[in-house]
């Protein structure tokens, strides 16, 4: 089933609302892309305008700034998920979780399931 944007269907009394309207392709979401740790793999999807949205399934390396400079640094595990717990046992990547690198504890200021791209700050 299809995720959708809309207003649900009932109220908060329980009763039903009429439809305005059927669904349409702009109103509809995305499933969650769990980013895990291994060789890089991205996907590259086609959305609405004939545009194009790159999504990174595995990465392998972070782009951590560290006094004022960029450095591309490999990542060695998760180490805190404020999303989910269960994500650091799991090793997936979300943007906000802390992530152990070759320079020392970063934090990802991205997303990488909607920018295509792993960024982070080193953590002092």
């Amino acid at each position: 089933m299809a995720i959708s944007h809309l207003r649900s269907g009932i109220k908060p009394t329980g009763g039903k609302l009429n439809k305005s309207r059927k669904k349409k392709k702009r109103d509809f979401g995305s499933d969650f892309i769990a980013i895990k740790i291994g060789t890089e793999r991205r996907k590259v999807l086609q959305t609405l305008g004939d545009n194009y949205k790159s999504r990174i399934l595995e990465v392998e390396s972070v782009n951590v700034i560290k006094d004022g400079k960029t450095y591309r640094t490999k990542i060695l595990e998760v180490l805190e998920n404020k999303a989910n717990p269960n994500f650091v046992r799991m090793n997936i990547i979300t943007k906000g979780c802390i992530i152990n690198t070759e320079l020392g504890k970063a934090k990802i200021t991205s997303r990488p399931g909607q920018h295509g791209i792993m960024n982070g700050v080193l953590i002092k």
